[in-house]
């Protein structure tokens, strides 16, 4: 078995990376890679660059990318994705991510690692290899699934607001509105800001059907929740979530996402989950799993 090591090529690696992230996925609570529909949101992002990700090392055993350490959306960081028979690729992949993953800052190199918690051999080699785990901000590494034990919560919304799929209406300059607004960006959105909702929209698997909106009384879209299938693995992922600060706390995100949820259900999805522990999450129903601890290191 001979192993054969390259840079990532988008072109030749998305889909390959894509089914092992398929193929190594485990249901119940725990699964040691990336939910497979993260890798294609972050692929079909507008922050999304080549010139990044061409810096990420790819492991092949006959034809078949076996690990992979790469980047998200900008330097200074680094994912593992590695097949359980092939764990022995660790090493080499952290000696990958520390020589072209780094981000230099203040004159020295400065890179993020990530590691499941119950992830021991990974966390060990981080130890050894002098990182320094990072507690601060936990709720936006901890993964969560929604309780399907529990009676579905009710979906109120306030009188006069109403959910829509993009299936129903798929106004993207109100779509971009609402999470230029709902992800604090100042004023109104640029003009060509809907470019990158297209893009978005291009993904293979973007469901529109799943994609839910609150629209206001007066026509505008005020809250958004996005969704990805994987049918897969009947594996639901939630991913991005907002709300224009001028409704906030008046529980329409909330309905959004178990509107969201509930379709992905009623498809025959087993798991839905969500990569953060924000209230917004654990009130509509999520439970924390585990936590993908960031680790830092400057050299």
């Amino acid at each position: 078995m001979k192993v054969r090591k390259q840079f990532y090529n988008r072109k030749n690696d998305y889909e390959k990376v894509f089914q092992l992230l398929i193929d190594t996925y485990q249901q119940g609570g725990k699964f040691c890679n990336w939910h497979p529909s993260r890798w294609e949101y972050m692929h079909f992002h507008s922050y999304y660059q080549d010139e990044f990700s061409e810096k990420s090392g790819v492991w092949e055993v006959d034809g078949k990318i076996v690990a992979i350490v790469h980047n998200e959306l900008g330097e200074g960081e680094a994912f593992f994705t590695v097949h359980p028979d092939h764990t022995y690729l660790k090493p080499e992949m952290l000696a990958h991510a520390e020589e072209y993953l780094f981000k230099v800052e203040d004159g020295k190199k400065k890179l993020r690692v990530y590691g499941n918690d119950f992830d021991y051999e990974l966390n060990e080699l981080f130890l050894n290899n002098q990182f320094v785990r990072n507690e601060e901000n936990l709720q936006y590494n901890t993964i969560c699934f929604f309780d399907r034990i529990k009676p579905f919560p009710t979906i109120k919304l306030p009188e006069g607001f109403a959910l829509r799929s993009l299936e129903e209406n798929n106004d993207l300059v109100k779509v971009d509105r609402v999470q230029h607004r709902g992800f604090n960006h100042e004023g109104e959105p640029p003009e060509d800001g809907v470019k990158g909702r297209e893009l978005m929209q291009s993904a293979p698997n973007f469901r529109k059907d799943l994609t839910i909106a609150v629209e206001s009384p007066d026509g505008m879209f005020v809250s958004y929740v996005g969704m990805w299938l994987c049918q897969e693995k009947k594996v639901a992922y939630v991913e991005p979530v907002c709300t224009d600060p001028d409704f906030r706390n008046m529980g329409l995100g909330k309905a959004a996402v178990l509107e969201s949820v509930r379709r992905c259900a009623e498809l025959g999805a087993q798991e839905v989950i969500v990569e953060s522990s924000l209230p917004i999450y654990l009130s509509s129903g999520f439970v924390p799993s585990f936590i993908r601890y960031p680790w830092d290191k400057k050299y």
